[in-house]
């Protein structure tokens, strides 16, 4: 009998806690989206890039309100039995008091595991592989980005300027700066300018290139100047990239490269590190530890939010303080949710933060729970 109403209650916990999470990540992911539209408006890449973009982003949202929607649930529903006099039922009905607040926690651990396994796994997998979109992608929109009597500076090192476009689609007085990237090590300034009169843009096997005509090219090596004239020419524009970030960053690296970076660092053998993925350095350590401890450890906050929200029945809807109780209870609980957000950013910094980070949840839920077994202990 009690398994089937904590089953029930479970369920009904679960099916909250899934409508509330699609509900708030539909919201989120169509807010990033629009946001998203950079991606395509200013940087030139494909619809399909962005949606690829945009829905691989989900994860990572999901992961990100995981406490919050956990928190919102669980508190509804134990709201919703007291309410309904159901809680009043299982308790008439021999159900301990302690062995409802130990199934809350073992519902907590599920959703912690849960949860670790999609911030330490699926997050940055699924945003490496939103990232992957954008590194193998090329300008596809970029015909569409350029507007005569606008500077156009999408792609990486080249500046475009039109002047006119007639109605063939072809432009008039064009100009070209090609930032050359050769010679930065040595301290060069290095750059080539292109005019011409008339120009075209031409797309071929999904090569894109402008072909000029009846212009001029200067070339500038750190001050030596030289240029030649031209009739025609074809200026490949494949060899540009796109602005957008295309290196990894922390969040989206798998969590067994960071344990390694860190495991490396800390055995003074960050030369023998290899990886295509990550730049092992000490200046990104406190980094590597905040993210490692938001994946892993930080889920652990769950259960001490499951069993300070079960604290609910400790008073009934009949108690005259019982809405003050209540309300008590929401803001402690979400006070908790942010000292986590708070405490996690300080963890890397020092070693109080780190200690602070890892043993507060911990010491308090031992703390509550001591104090409720004693409290319950002349109805075990």
């Amino acid at each position: 009998m009690k398994k089937l109403i904590f089953k029930k209650f479970i369920l009904d916990v679960f099916k909250t806690f899934i409508i509330i999470c699609i509900s708030i990540s539909l919201i989120v992911w169509v807010i990033q989206a629009v946001k998203f539209l950079d991606y395509v408006t200013e940087d030139g890449h494909s619809f399909k890039v962005y949606f690829s973009y945009t829905v691989l982003n989900l994860p990572k949202i999901i992961h990100r309100i995981f406490p919050f929607v956990f928190f919102i649930s669980l508190f509804y529903e134990i709201t919703r039995y007291e309410l309904k006099n159901e809680l009043l039922v299982l308790w008439t009905n021999g159900v301990k008091k302690i062995s409802f607040i130990n199934t809350v926690i073992i519902y907590s651990l599920l959703i912690t595991s849960f949860q670790i396994f999609l911030g330490s796994y699926i997050s940055p997998l699924s945003q490496d592989r939103a990232r992957d979109f954008i590194r193998n992608s090329n300008i596809d929109f970029f015909p569409s980005l350029i507007k005569a009597g606008k500077f156009i500076d999408t792609v990486s090192n080249l500046t475009i300027f039109i002047e006119t476009q007639n109605e063939f689609g072809d432009y008039q007085n064009i100009f070209l700066k090609d930032s050359l990237d050769k010679g930065k090590a040595n301290n060069e300034n290095r750059f080539q300018i292109i005019y011409a009169k008339r120009g075209q843009l031409l797309t071929k096997d999904k090569k894109k290139k402008f072909r000029l005509f009846d212009g001029k090219v200067i070339n500038n090596s750190n001050g030596d100047v030289t240029n030649f004239s031209f009739d025609r020419i074809d200026f490949n524009l494949d060899k540009y990239a796109s602005k957008t970030t295309i290196y990894p960053k922390i969040q989206e690296v798998s969590s067994k490269e960071l344990l390694r970076c860190t495991y490396y660092i800390y055995k003074n053998k960050i030369k023998e590190f290899n990886s295509s993925y990550l730049t092992c350095s000490k200046t990104i350590l406190s980094e590597i530890i905040q993210d490692l401890l938001k994946r892993i450890y930080k889920p652990i906050y769950l259960p001490l939010i499951g069993l300070i929200i079960s604290l609910q029945i400790i008073n009934s809807k009949e108690n005259k303080n019982y809405e003050r109780y209540r309300i008590y209870i929401f803001l402690i609980t979400f006070f908790l949710i942010v000292i986590s957000e708070f405490s996690l950013r300080f963890s890397s910094n020092n070693i109080y933060g780190f200690i602070f980070f890892i043993s507060f949840p911990i010491l308090l839920f031992s703390t509550i729970y001591i104090s409720l077994i004693t409290k319950f202990k002349n109805k075990l």
